[in-house]
């Protein structure tokens, strides 16, 4: 998990969101999450609620609207969806616009644009905040399985090894006449897809062989202490955020 290997989502800013410890930064998240996830989809008002915890966070990240909506498009399959279902809908029927649609289909429709697009924006923050390499040693504290986070660490340090050598074997094939572009040059692409699999395999194999060689046992070395834990006024400054969610859900709850 050597320094350097930083990832697209990341936004190098000197925020107090990005000076938190990974830790406590997965950890709101996830309660953000489940807090939303469990408000009653008709409670409007939490979801404004949560809409304006997400601006707070992202004012404080200095990441502006413009990064976040663009990066959230991953979600637009989600969003037709759910601009479907409002039309495929059965049960009771409203008019809107001329419209004739499903009462429970608008009801489903906005549950799903709402919470997910409210979970894209949490992840993007996280993401936008933390460094692949301080997500890794925030899991890693958090006391994540060892299997899963080894994974992650090998998968960051050899994905600029296998974008490359895919970069190589596709210069090698055009200047040798290969145009990826035409359908019926799919069976060559295929098959350098394959060898590059083949590469990656035989490369994860000498690695393992030269880490066994050298005393590894199935656990990596501890790349930090417990000095380079969280604070405990790191945890109370990141729990403001869930604590909150959790209290707008609470009264959703109640108010159904």
């Amino acid at each position: 998990m050597g320094a350097g290997h930083a990832h697209l989502l990341y936004r190098e800013h000197a925020s107090p969101v990005h000076r938190l410890a990974p830790e406590v930064k997965i950890i709101a998240m996830v309660a953000f999450t489940i807090a939303v996830v469990a408000t009653p989809r008709h409670a409007f008002w939490a979801f404004a609620g949560y809409a304006a915890l997400v601006v707070a966070v992202a004012a404080a990240a200095r990441i502006g609207p413009r990064w976040l909506l663009t990066r959230s498009a991953i979600e637009v399959p989600f969003v037709l969806f759910a601009v479907a279902l409002p039309v495929i809908g059965t049960g009771a029927r409203v008019d809107v616009l001329g419209l004739s649609l499903s009462v429970d289909g608008l009801y489903g429709g906005w549950n799903i644009l709402a919470k997910g697009t409210l979970g894209v924006l949490a992840s993007l923050l996280l993401a936008g905040t933390t460094t692949m390499r301080d997500l890794i040693l925030g899991l890693d504290r958090l006391r994540c399985p060892q299997i899963l986070t080894q994974i992650a660490t090998f998968m960051l340090r050899y994905l600029d090894v296998l974008v490359g050598e895919a970069r190589r074997m596709r210069v090698a094939r055009i200047s040798r006449g290969d145009d990826p572009r035409f359908l019926w040059q799919l069976r060559g692409f295929a098959a350098g897809v394959g060898a590059l699999f083949l590469r990656a395999f035989e490369r994860g194999e000498r690695v393992y062989l030269a880490m066994v060689s050298r005393g590894y046992q199935g656990r990596m070395p501890a790349v930090w202490t417990d000095a380079d834990a969280a604070t405990a006024g790191q945890w109370a400054a990141a729990a403001t955020v869930p604590v909150t969610a959790a209290a707008i859900a609470t009264a959703a709850l109640l108010m159904s």
